[in-house]
């Protein structure tokens, strides 16, 4: 149950709020599925198929997004409106106006709903009241804001922030490949992709191949930047960082699996199991991570 992707964010006040107080607030936003009118739904369900909207284990809070969207491609619409149109031109005489046109087309959609196919996604969310963070395990920053656009209907406020290190990942991964060491307690791994800051935006990338320091110090003083770099941490967790502070790609490695507890027989406990070694482990990795990326940048202003 590993989060794939990482979004990373900061509590900026202290949580408050306990399970019960959370999912109460969460419950008017629970999700519905679509309507035979509505083109996309979105809303709170349960994790674990259990009933509750909060997961909890060890006070790390598991939550999920559900989605589901009409697929009525606009083509469609556009198809039958123009085919509608047509029939109306042919029995007044003359072709529709503007405002007619649109209203066709808002009958049609309505019409081509019932019958259109759905889709549905999930996107998890983990606060850490422990440590201070909020992780949305999406893979772009437009899926964290829909999360976000949903929670701010269900909390007055929103304690969270963008996190922020007082050193940019595109300079520190330039500098790690540039001086090829890595920070303390990571590896680097054997994908990256560099790019230039000219208007050519000429970009280069390494997939699963040797990244050989010369050959990178050269595109380095070229001008390229490293934008994305996969790396190990303490040979537990591998990932990919980008250049705007998103973790991707993140999977356990032998390591972590060997460790868990096979024995368990209950899914329940499994899901539990694997809940809090995510957690723990993942909490080490971005704390350790923004310190080699210099610290958090409010943290040190603030000192």
């Amino acid at each position: 149950m590993w989060f794939k992707n990482l979004q990373i964010y900061r509590l900026t006040a202290p949580w408050t709020l306990s399970s019960e107080q959370l999912e109460a607030a969460l419950a008017p936003q629970a999700f519905a599925p679509c309507t035979s009118l509505d083109l996309q739904t979105q809303g709170w369900v349960s994790p674990r198929e259990n009933g509750m909207l909060v997961h909890t284990v060890n006070r790390q809070m598991l939550l999920q997004l559900a989605t589901e969207k009409k697929l009525l491609p606009s083509t469609v619409i556009n198809q039958v409106t123009k085919a509608r149109a047509a029939e109306i031109e042919e029995q007044q005489g003359f072709k529709p106006g503007r405002k007619q046109m649109k209203e066709l087309k808002e009958q049609v959609t309505d019409e081509l709903l019932p019958r259109a196919f759905s889709i549905q996604r999930s996107t998890r969310v983990w606060i850490d009241p422990v440590n201070g963070w909020l992780v949305i395990d999406a893979a772009g920053a437009a899926k964290a804001d829909e999360v976000f656009k949903i929670l701010l209907k269900s909390l007055e406020t929103l304690p969270f922030a963008a996190l922020r290190t007082e050193r940019s990942p595109l300079s520190a991964m330039t500098d790690w490949l540039a001086a090829d060491e890595a920070p303390a307690g990571f590896t680097v791994d054997q994908d990256t992709e560099l790019r230039s800051t000219g208007e050519g935006k000429a970009t280069v990338r390494y997939v699963r191949h040797t990244l050989e320091p010369e050959d990178v110090r050269r595109h380095i003083a070229s001008g390229k930047q490293c934008t994305r770099l996969a790396m190990t941490w303490a040979d537990r967790v591998s990932f990919v960082l980008t250049e705007t502070l998103a973790v991707k790609r993140v999977a356990p490695l032998d390591v972590l699996k060997e460790n868990a507890d096979s024995s368990t027989q209950n899914e329940d406990e499994r899901f539990d199991t694997d809940f809090a070694l995510m957690t723990g482990e993942l909490a080490k990795m971005v704390a350790e991570l923004v310190e080699a990326l210099g610290g958090e940048e409010q943290q040190k202003k603030a000192a």
